[in-house]
């Protein structure tokens, strides 16, 4: 069995549904890198958080990306801990899917699998429909995303 890497980039999301599919965009654009380091994992993680919670087990770090509502305009990209999260449900989800991740998060913790850090990037959508490609506001902005996972994960080098 191969050694699990200390990183996981997971995107959430459903492809099939117009901008609810941009975490699987990204890693599809983070994939196609050839400058990230070796202890890094990116992978798909869809919309069933029993696949988070698995995918993020025992890593040290795991950086979550999904599409957000979080009441802002389309397009804005957020990043959130889960305690951010949280603190926020009441006023607003920040997913189609969020207390689905939640509760993998939960989990996860429950199990005593859950990494030391755990950062969720939302951007939020224009548009949730049925479709396989993303609104233009979110395609336009596609670079600027994957520069900024980037970033993040140049820092946790």
């Amino acid at each position: 069995m191969s050694q699990r890497k200390k990183i996981i980039v997971g995107g959430l999301g459903n492809p099939l549904m117009t901008d609810e599919g941009i975490g699987l965009e990204i890693i599809h654009r983070l994939m196609s890198r050839s400058d990230l380091p070796d202890f890094i994992e990116l992978m798909e993680l869809g919309s069933n958080p029993m696949i988070v919670v698995h995918a993020i087990a025992n890593r040290q770090k795991a950086v979550l990306i999904d599409c957000a509502f979080m009441n802002r305009p389309a397009g804005i990209l957020c990043r959130f801990t889960p305690d951010e999260v949280i603190s926020k449900k009441t006023e607003s989800p920040l997913s189609l899917h969020h207390p689905d991740l939640l509760k993998a998060l939960e989990i996860s913790q429950k199990l005593g699998e859950c990494p030391e850090e755990v950062v969720i990037y939302g951007i939020q959508p224009e548009r949730v429909t049925p479709g396989d490609s993303l609104s233009p506001v979110l395609h336009a902005r596609l670079d600027d995303y994957t520069e900024t996972i980037s970033a993040e994960l140049s820092a946790s080098g």
